[in-house]
């Protein structure tokens, strides 16, 4: 008889992060997860593609490139079948990625694609949306489901996005700002979930 406990179906780190047994994370060395963050089935995060080094042979050596893909905040939950992609651009005639940074509190719904620049804090990315190379997602923005974020688009905070291609549709009313809160959402995801208390 083993000693060892069933296997769940999370892997939880040291850090409190739960990731799912079943998702698919590409060149972990160079993701960072902050804290407390679900990464739940068939999520895929890209951490293979990064800045690619300028070559030493020209310059005789140089400085190692800084290979963090994507960094992810605290209190992040990416839904199955999510995708997390650096954004590529050719930079000084090669093609190179640049990082995805991820603040605190971001939701990113099912089967959404994500190749953003920046997303800040406290950020609710729907349903099947599409967020386009180097887009800029500021605080307190609620993407609406099935929006399609054209590159380059810079959001600003408070802002409600929609359609396809999206544009901001309305603003964050006062006062629901706790409604991007993702610490009791966290709970309910692992190998002893919680429920939510009404």
């Amino acid at each position: 008889m083993s000693r060892r406990p069933p296997k769940g179906e999370y892997i939880e780190t040291d850090t409190g992060n739960k990731v799912s047994r079943k998702a698919n994370l590409v060149g972990t060395q160079n993701i960072i997860l902050g804290g407390r963050t679900v990464i739940q089935p068939e999520v895929m995060i890209r951490g293979d593609l990064t800045r690619t080094a300028a070559s030493a042979s020209s310059t005789g050596g140089s400085a190692p490139a800084n290979n963090t893909a994507v960094a992810i905040g605290r209190y992040c939950f990416l839904s199955r079948g999510s995708l997390l992609r650096p954004p590529g651009r050719v930079y000084k005639g090669v093609f190179t990625y640049m990082p995805l940074r991820m603040g605190d509190h971001v939701f990113v719904g099912h089967g959404t694609i994500v190749q953003a620049a920046s997303i800040g804090n406290n950020v609710h990315i729907g349903h099947g949306v599409v967020v386009g190379e180097f887009v800029i997602i500021k605080d307190y923005v609620r993407v609406l489901d099935g929006a399609v974020i054209p590159p380059n688009m810079v959001i600003p905070s408070f802002s409600i996005v929609g359609g396809q291609p999206a544009r901001v549709v309305g603003e964050v009313p006062e006062g629901g700002h706790e409604t991007f809160e993702l610490r009791d959402l966290y709970k309910t995801v692992g190998n002893n979930p919680q429920p939510i208390n009404a």
